[in-house]
């Protein structure tokens, strides 16, 4: 008689299915976990003084990750004109999310490499932090945009999406929302791929320890 509780949604299976996010590579080679760890390193002091960026100002515009973002937001722009003005509008940060996290699915899916997927969801949350000034500055618009005038002169996606969704008034309050879920999405990510590099770490080590002949 079943319970009504299926076993592919049992607490074990999902636990189960939790695990399989922490699984280490079956092999990798020395090298190759030492550089992780220092990739890991310079990320996490990275993540700190990205997430430190007043999102009031647009501070985080001046960083290097801005400028990597940039043209994916742009990007998305062109890629979702089929679909529509909102949609259009919308494309640009939707992709700038959509893309690392894209990434971390296919990590997961081909790859079988959780350090990887770890690397795309942190990516992505970076992504949320970029955008969270632009949405802010919606209401009191003082951003300078890529037409080289503020968001009252010019177009500025967030104004016209939160227009349309009634919520521009709240502008200012969706940014700092934006800000926080990244910064917390950042350390989901950080503790991920930190999670399986240890679990990487007792792989290789038992992997690499002597067989004992009886």
């Amino acid at each position: 008689m079943s319970d009504g509780l299926d076993d592919e949604d049992s607490p074990r299976s999902l636990l189960s299915h939790a695990g399989l996010l922490l699984r280490p590579l079956e092999q990798l080679d020395a090298i190759s976990f030492y550089a992780r760890c220092v990739i890991l390193a310079l990320l996490t002091l990275w993540s700190w003084n990205l997430f430190a960026c007043d999102y009031r100002d647009g501070e985080i515009g001046a960083s290097f990750m801005h400028n990597i973002l940039l043209p994916i937001h742009e990007a998305g722009h062109v890629l979702f004109i089929p679909l529509g003005e909102f949609m259009t509008i919308l494309g640009g940060s939707l992709l700038q999310l959509a893309l690392p996290w894209g990434i971390a699915i296919a990590f997961i899916r081909i790859n079988r490499d959780n350090f990887g997927a770890a690397i795309g969801l942190w990516w992505g949350s970076i992504s949320l932090i970029d955008l969270a000034p632009y949405i802010y500055d919606a209401l009191d618009p003082q951003l300078i945009l890529l037409g080289g005038r503020t968001g009252e002169d010019g177009p500025h996606d967030w104004i016209y999406l939160l227009e349309r969704l009634g919520q521009l008034h709240n502008a200012q309050r969706w940014g700092g929302y934006t800000h926080t879920c990244g910064g917390l999405l950042m350390l989901i990510a950080l503790a991920w791929a930190l999670a399986v590099l240890r679990r990487q770490q007792r792989h290789n080590a038992a992997r690499n320890r002597p067989h004992v002949q009886p």
